[in-house]
């Protein structure tokens, strides 16, 4: 494994990294299957967890948490995360970045997971309804508690992250050190145009989610959707991610990925892993083998040659 300081903290992430969105709790129910992922996952050097209280509606949380505390990971070998925003019930104050929701949500969060603090809690969305001020200052309350080593934001646009950056810098408050956006080879402009360009300027590090594009970029939709794929259990991102133009592009990976004797996947994780402005890219697994084939992606060199061919294939 290859460890990356998340933007310019101190805080050092593994390459690749486990999260829990549509996974344990919905696709993976079985505690046992989510223990060997993660026995398997820090046997190989994952130290970084990625996790929400929204997740299959804490279940992925429970989940996590007994497997760590089943496998007795000491805590300090590990960077474990959770996010806010989502509503998590029907109840008005169940949901968004007031400091209400902030501060009783960690609590929460910290319950289901067995642990005293997590080590990075991010705002899983903007709030609309909510001033910045009190959402800033709620997050630095949490870290300057204990209850969370550091905050970030995910899936925000690059002003609003200029913007609480720069009122936390301006207050004496603790500032944002991680954004989490949807990034791969096939969904580059947000990144690249818009969020890089701030939080590379602010040592604000990335960890990037659907890296695989939900599997699509894996190859294995090349024949259609097969019974166990994440798309046959998650039709809604089918018509996003399940398109005649992506496939293509696929198709025209193949090639690329055989000549350098390596999967797609791998070569897509290998892809994003040579972005400077990425800490850690979160996968999801379903299965031991899943995360075997991920994490091998940090040794895969790519060529100046090799850049240049997935830019014209994805042309």
């Amino acid at each position: 494994m290859k460890y990356r300081r998340l933007g310019t903290s101190g805080l050092k992430v593994s390459a690749v990294s486990l999260g829990a969105w549509t996974t344990y709790g919905q696709t993976v129910e079985e505690q046992q299957t989510v223990h060997d992922i993660l026995a398997r996952a820090i046997e190989l050097g994952v130290n970084f967890l990625d996790n929400a209280d929204v997740y299959a509606r804490g279940k992925a949380e429970v989940m996590v948490g007994q497997a760590l505390a089943d496998l007795d990971v000491p805590r300090h070998h590990v960077v474990v995360s959770s996010k806010v925003y989502w509503p998590m019930s029907d109840v008005i104050t169940d949901r968004g970045l007031s400091r209400k929701h902030i501060l009783e949500s960690i609590d929460n969060s910290l319950e289901r997971l067995g642990m005293d603090y997590v080590d990075i809690y991010f705002a899983h969305r903007y709030d609309t309804e909510t001033p910045i001020e009190e959402t800033v200052e709620a997050f630095s309350d949490v870290v300057r508690s204990g209850r969370a080593h550091y905050w970030g934001t995910s899936m925000w646009t690059a002003a609003q992250i200029a913007e609480a950056h720069t009122y936390a810098k301006a207050s004496g408050l603790v500032a944002p050190v991680v954004e989490q956006p949807r990034y791969s080879l096939l969904d580059r402009e947000s990144v690249e145009k818009h969020i890089a360009p701030v939080t590379l300027g602010k040592g604000i590090g990335l960890v990037v989610f659907s890296p695989l594009a939900q599997g699509m970029l894996t190859g294995k939709y090349d024949g259609g959707i097969p019974e166990d794929s994440r798309l046959a259990h998650l039709p809604q991102f089918k018509d996003s991610v399940l398109t005649d133009v992506n496939a293509k592009k696929v198709k025209a990976l193949a090639p690329i990925a055989d000549g350098l004797g390596i999967s797609r996947a791998q070569l897509a994780l290998a892809w994003l892993l040579h972005q400077s402005a990425v800490s850690s890219v979160i996968t999801g697994a379903t299965k031991v083998s899943q995360i075997e084939e991920n994490v091998a992606a940090v040794d895969v060199e790519l060529s100046s040659e090799t850049l240049a061919a997935i830019e014209d294939a994805l042309a």
